[in-house]
């Protein structure tokens, strides 16, 4: 393995707002080997435009490219989620720069399909969308933080293109894809506010901190579907002892009918 297998990388524009953009960014992927492109909910997707700034070098991402309506149904088939951010602290926790990110993907993306996402220019991510995130990168700028979007996009390609020339190949298993892990979220967060675990108000809330504790872990397809399963069992288990406690009331009403 000699750096990150860039056939297993798409970027993601969330609501890019100028045509313009898409195509700029798509010529930025052309020029460092990735060629999976998806676009959220655009503005504005004149083709034309978007193909007189990609020109025909990239006229092939272009016409490949996928548009989705949502965010997290664009994020579903992926088993990593970088999202891009300029601003800090808050939510925005496990924040890497370009560099750092890019070596932590060489054994990452080579048995798995990583997202980087870019927000709109004007905004960028919500917490919200950073929510569907496995971690943050952040692109150090001086006095002025503000990158142009395809400028953006340029900075993390070369960086994905050119790390870990000389890393050593480290084992990766296959992680949760995004879809499955949302599953697993909404589950623990019904369960979590069925047994007062969770502030009923605000779920979302106190189900981050589990967010990043999995996130943490970087946690495998096999391992969700074990907590789910026990989050079944569990759902199963209070529901059968609720029934065996109306039942045994009855009994205890209507002693004549045993």
């Amino acid at each position: 393995m000699s750096g990150i297998n860039l056939n297993n990388i798409s970027v993601v524009l969330q609501k890019p707002r100028y045509p313009e953009n898409i195509g700029a960014a798509a010529r930025a992927m052309r020029n460092m080997g990735i060629r999976k492109l998806a676009v959220v909910a655009p503005e504005n997707c004149d083709l034309t435009r978007v193909l007189k700034m990609a020109t025909h070098a990239a006229a092939d991402v272009v016409e490949e490219m996928y548009v989705y309506d949502t965010l997290q149904e664009a994020l579903a088939p992926y088993n990593y989620v970088v999202g891009t951010t300029a601003r800090l602290g808050g939510e925005r926790q496990m924040v890497y720069n370009p560099g750092e990110l890019s070596r932590h993907l060489i054994s990452v993306s080579q048995e798995n399909q990583v997202a980087v996402v870019f927000g709109p220019e004007d905004r960028g991510l919500s917490n919200e969308d950073i929510r569907l995130c496995h971690l943050l990168v952040n692109i150090p700028t001086a006095e002025f933080s503000s990158l142009n979007l395809a400028q953006a996009v340029m900075v993390m390609c070369y960086e994905l293109f050119t790390a870990g020339q000389e890393e050593k190949q480290r084992f990766s298993p296959r992680l949760a894809e995004r879809h499955e892990l949302d599953g697993m979220y909404e589950q623990l967060k019904d369960i979590l506010v069925r047994i007062s675990y969770i502030n009923t108000e605000n779920p979302d809330y106190w189900i981050n901190n589990l967010r990043h504790f999995f996130t943490r872990l970087q946690i495998r397809a096999k391992e969700v579907r074990m907590i789910r399963g026990i989050i079944r069992q569990v759902l199963w288990y209070g529901n059968k002892r609720y029934k065996d406690g109306l039942e045994e009331c009855r009994n205890e009403k209507n002693p004549d009918e045993l």
